[in-house]
């Protein structure tokens, strides 16, 4: 029977429904284009209310999938819908930053309008079935499908390179789920099922194990992205609209380390074992070297892309510390980074909007004529170096002390980007925000308007809120996490 997850998750097409009966019934023009937006507006709200009830209704003490569906679907393949403390709230994050998006793309985007909402609709769609599937096939499908509308995103509203970066992220996103739908009908074959729950408990062979997780693992690194296959992300990030930005790095980015929670680890235990050198080795390459080159940078975009490849490094640490101090950390720095990279995301977007540049030497002195803007970007810098009191902090801290549980060497060479973290965003910062406003063309631009406030604003509070009270997070994750760490320890010990 079909219930509240298939309502969030396809709720968002009821809106790409109604914005295309406009496309056809109204007649093209700015009006049209208003109550398009408005139309995704109500609906990404309304996906958001469902999803705060999801959550609200969600049952804390147990680790067992809830809100399960099952339905027959063709050819002996079933629609499996569920979620646990892992997956539930990146249902909530997801639902939380496309009203955000849609806000932020009011007055910026002029071509295309009632097209640019459908294809953020349907991303939140497929987005949402990502987290909520519980059958291979059915997880794959949507897993796929939200390639398609995030190239057109970046393919015809992004910058003057925008197709040669559409192509870069669609085909390196792609090559590595060829491998992983490879592995998902070996799985199939092997086990007689593509149920989740079941092929959680299911007990692959050790030798095929480590086949079955390099495939999967080469979608899911590609998708987070791991060093060496991040390259895609920069040109990505740099050739996207703003709203485009804070999709890719506060959720795409957040299905690579999802895929690794729930299903290289709990499916592949030993083989997951077997490569967790080789992932923390990967791990403070990208936390270190990465962090090294967004010192470099001179685009404000291509920095802070840089730096959620050294924030993820974190994760992927975390995720295979083996204890459920770094699982958690792990968690929390995807949601964490998923609200703090998309607003460092919006701030560029900001002074982009207004002088359609993004290099740092364009800028400096903006203190002066945008003290909120100034005082916005501070909290936001400052989160994403970790500074105690904002959410960046607890991720990385008990990331890096779970990873020290597992291996000291990797906690402490990790730690070191924690200092590197922190020269490059204050450089950043200093060189954009303070000293002298040496650049005539900035003498008039304009401070934050009442629609960016409204856009900052729960942003802010989330920063801030978790980082004083991370247990609203661990409450929900706690169950799940336990029972993940214990079954990986079980199949080791056995």
């Amino acid at each position: 029977m079909l219930g509240i997850l298939s309502l969030i998750t396809f709720l968002p097409l009821a809106g790409v429904a109604a914005i295309l009966a406009l496309r056809f019934i109204g007649k093209p023009g700015e009006k049209t284009d208003t109550v398009g937006k408005w139309i995704a507006l109500a609906t990404t709200l309304a996906t958001l209310a469902l999803s705060a009830k999801l959550v609200v209704d969600f049952d804390t003490t147990t680790a067992a999938f809830q809100f399960l569906e099952e339905v027959p679907w063709f050819a002996g393949l079933t629609y499996r819908m569920g979620v646990d403390g892992i997956s539930v709230l990146f249902v909530l994050l997801t639902a939380f930053l496309l009203p955000l998006c849609i806000l932020a793309s009011w007055k910026t985007i002029q071509t295309r309008v009632l097209e640019y909402m459908v294809a953020f609709l349907v991303l939140e769609a497929l987005v949402i079935g990502v987290f909520c599937a519980l059958d291979l096939i059915v997880f794959y499908l949507f897993f796929e499908a939200g390639l398609v509308p995030m190239f057109l995103i970046i393919g015809i509203w992004g910058g003057k390179n925008r197709v040669y970066a559409a192509f870069k992220f669609f085909l390196y996103t792609l090559l590595g789920s060829v491998l992983m739908l490879a592995a998902i009908l070996a799985m199939i074959g092997i086990s007689g099922t593509s149920s989740v729950p079941e092929l959680m408990t299911y007990h692959f062979d050790p030798a095929i194990q480590t086949w079955l997780w390099l495939a999967f693992f080469a979608s899911f690194a590609v998708k987070m992205p791991m060093w060496p296959v991040h390259t895609w992300l920069p040109d990505a990030h740099v050739e996207a609209p703003t709203a485009g930005s804070v999709i890719l790095a506060g959720i795409l980015l957040k299905m690579g380390g999802y895929g690794l929670m729930r299903f290289s680890i709990p499916m592949f235990p030993q083989a997951s074992h077997l490569f967790t050198p080789l992932v923390f080795a990967l791990s403070v390459i990208a936390i270190i070297y990465t962090s090294l080159v967004a010192f470099r940078q001179t685009d404000i975009k291509k920095l802070i892309a840089y730096s959620s490849v050294a924030h993820m490094g974190f994760v992927t640490m975390g995720i295979f510390s083996g204890n459920v101090v770094g699982e958690q950390g792990a968690i929390f720095q995807m949601l964490s980074h998923g609200v703090i990279a998309g607003a460092l995301f919006l701030c560029v977007g900001v002074v982009y909007d207004r002088m359609h540049t993004r290099e740092i030497a364009f800028y400096g002195g903006l203190v002066n004529r945008m003290p909120f803007y100034a005082a916005v970007f501070m909290l936001f810098t400052m989160g994403n170096v970790g500074l105690p009191g904002t959410s960046g902090f607890v991720g990385e801290i008990l990331t890096m002390t779970g990873a020290y549980g597992a291996s000291t060497w990797t906690a402490a060479l990790a730690a070191t980007g924690v200092i590197l973290s922190a020269v490059y965003a204050l450089s950043l910062y200093r060189r954009v925000v303070f000293g002298e406003m040496t650049n005539p063309a900035l003498a008039q631009i304009d401070d934050l308007n009442w629609r960016e406030v409204v856009v900052f604003a729960p942003l802010i509070l989330s920063t801030l809120y978790l980082g004083v009270q991370p247990d609203i997070v661990f409450n929900i994750t706690g169950a799940s996490v336990d029972a993940l760490v214990g079954a990986w320890r079980a199949a080791l010990a056995g």
